[in-house]
């Protein structure tokens, strides 16, 4: 026999077998409602950004460890621990223009950072290459889906799917 629901079931929403704590989506989604597409482009960069987070990180570390012995070296690893950490921030922000610029810049810094380290003439632009590739290709992939979800639905309303 079905469970038939009466006054004493609180409604959609209140199942025993829900979580506790769930995010705003989890709590707006009803049934049959399609999921929003997440951007490939934000997830390609922020996975750069992140990846840049731990090498600045190291690098504010590394330049540190070469210099300790002047006044200024603890400036290095303060300096670049705040350049990941506003790395790791501007993932919040990735999908606005601003996400964007900074990331360029942070990309900018990176590469500048071989006349401190040399090394990072080599690891900056290819992170430089990542990036691009990240903001580019993502924004075209982003693109092609959009125009896939719209003729899906177009489908969708022609056929009575």
């Amino acid at each position: 026999m079905a469970h038939t629901p009466d006054s004493s079931d609180a409604g959609f929403g209140s199942e025993d077998w829900r979580p506790a704590r769930e995010t705003r989506s989890q709590q707006a989604w009803r049934p049959g409602m399609k999921k929003k597409r997440r951007s490939i482009q934000a997830l390609f960069a922020s996975s750069v950004l992140c990846l840049e987070a731990i090498v600045l990180f190291f690098l504010g570390m590394t330049i540190f460890g070469l210099n300790r012995a002047e006044d200024h070296a603890v400036w290095f690893i303060v300096g670049y621990s705040l350049l990941a950490v506003v790395a790791v921030l501007t993932c919040a922000i990735i999908r606005k223009p601003a996400g964007i610029a900074v990331g360029w810049l942070l990309q900018l810094v990176l590469v500048l950072s071989g006349f401190w380290e040399y090394s990072m003439f080599v690891i900056g632009p290819l992170f430089a290459l990542a990036w691009w590739y990240a903001v580019v290709k993502g924004r075209r992939m982003d693109v092609e889906n959009r125009e896939r979800d719209r003729l899906q639905a177009e489908w969708e309303a022609e056929h009575g799917a």
